[in-house]
């Protein structure tokens, strides 16, 4: 069945602001199952780990079900190849350093103008440190595609890593990625995938796409702010660890160091119990493909709910595309053909006639609609747009939650502006 957007709406409690969140590929609203996980484990059981009475116990249970939920979430073959962070830069920066210990002066690795800096700048910064050259890929500034080309000849000299995007945080892109690790894996190359964009609006499977690594952020995806990585158990185990001596050598403790975020951990299994919610009662249409996949237990559940979620979010992105094309003066940057849906998720990137993205922003916020303006951090893609010198550009994001009332209401205040 559709959607019901008033039961899922009743689940957010902070939609009850009038205001119209557009504002999510920043961050989304918290669904209420991760809050109320949040507050029970502060008031139940916030204590450390691996003691040995009653609250320590029953914490240490959250934190291995909230790792299990990250696995299904991910569809990684098990609990150990999950790794928490506090957000999905510190997690890339962390694990740089161990993956360049594996990389000699003259190697080469390959990053793209397309991805958020946080898949970008600590993958350039590792290669610094060690004599290793960085090629760069392109995209194409008319639909925002990687440039599949380019990629290729950059894979042509066997780089030790590829660093790529799932989706882009500000064009809206979804790339081709298992053919994308496909060539790369032909090429040798490891694959670091950044996922945060992507991981509010569809299914992800990691054993699909034979990721090595992939990474996201929960408060994108509804829950608190916390970073999840999933990294195949072959390389965590043979990568060196930057940590402390009394920390265990065994995974996922090898790379989480320090003490973790614990009532963060328990909001992100409450943000996953919701898209359990959405599965179950909004993913029956999906049921017989996926049993034939072979997806079972809560990953199937999950794979359900983001099956809907995506099919939903289709009309959302045909009617912010319409909405977007229709305002005179309007230029929207990325994937504009409504028959290329599935090649992008509901984010957009505008200019508004000579007007300032900042200001475009001010004047919908007093109108209570909420967007983003600037680089959002992708700011290779707003210079290679030349764009980055005069304000970026103002961005809209719509996820799940969001109603084709609130579409029209941003076409009107366009409009006026």
């Amino acid at each position: 069945m559709p959607l019901d957007l008033s039961a899922i709406r009743s689940h957010f409690p902070s939609l009850e602001r009038p205001a119209i969140f557009f504002d999510n590929p920043g961050g989304t609203q918290i669904a209420r199952p991760s809050l109320e996980r949040m507050t029970s484990y502060l008031l139940q059981c916030n204590t450390n780990h691996g003691g040995v009475f009653a609250t320590s116990i029953e914490s240490d249970a959250i934190l291995e079900e909230a790792h299990q939920a990250m696995a299904d979430f991910y569809n990684a073959a098990s609990r150990e190849e999950i790794i928490f962070g506090n957000n999905m830069t510190t997690l890339t920066l962390h694990l740089s350093r161990s993956i360049a210990r594996t990389w000699n002066a003259g190697d080469e690795i390959v990053v793209t103008r397309l991805d958020h800096d946080a898949n970008v700048t600590p993958w350039v910064l590792a290669a610094q440190d060690k004599g290793v050259t960085v090629r760069w890929v392109d995209f194409d500034v008319e639909d925002g595609s990687l440039d599949l080309e380019s990629l290729a000849k950059a894979l042509e000299r066997k780089p030790r890593l590829l660093a790529v995007g799932y989706a882009s945080n500000s064009l809206g892109t979804v790339n081709p990625l298992k053919k994308i690790i496909a060539m790369a894996h032909d090429a040798g190359a490891l694959v670091y995938v950044d996922a945060v964009q992507y991981a509010a609006h569809g299914p992800i499977d990691v054993q699909d796409l034979n990721s090595d690594f992939l990474v996201s952020s929960s408060y994108k995806f509804f829950g608190p702010h916390a970073g999840i990585l999933f990294g195949k158990r072959e390389h965590l185990e043979n990568l060196f660890a930057y940590k402390v001596r009394p920390a265990s050598n065994h995974l996922p403790d090898k790379f989480e160091t320090g003490t973790q975020n614990h009532e963060g951990l328990a909001g992100v299994l409450g943000a996953i119990e919701y898209f359990e919610w959405v599965g179950r009662q909004f993913g029956a249409e999906y049921e017989e493909g996926l049993v034939e996949e072979g997806y079972t237990g809560r990953a199937y559940e999950l794979k359900k709910a983001m099956t809907a979620i995506r099919a939903y979010e289709f009309e959302l992105s045909r009617a912010l595309l319409s909405t977007l094309q229709s305002v005179p003066g309007l230029r929207l940057y990325g994937q504009s053909d409504p028959r290329h849906l599935e090649k992008r998720v509901a984010t957009f990137s505008f200019r508004l006639r000579d007007l300032h993205p900042r200001r475009v922003a001010e004047e919908l916020a007093k109108r209570d609609i909420y967007v983003w303006d600037g680089n959002y951090y992708a700011i290779n893609v707003t210079e290679r747009l030349g764009l980055e010198e005069s304000g970026g550009m103002v961005r809209v994001g719509a996820v799940h939650y969001n109603s084709l009332d609130e579409v029209e209401r941003l076409r009107e205040a366009l409009l006026e502006i």
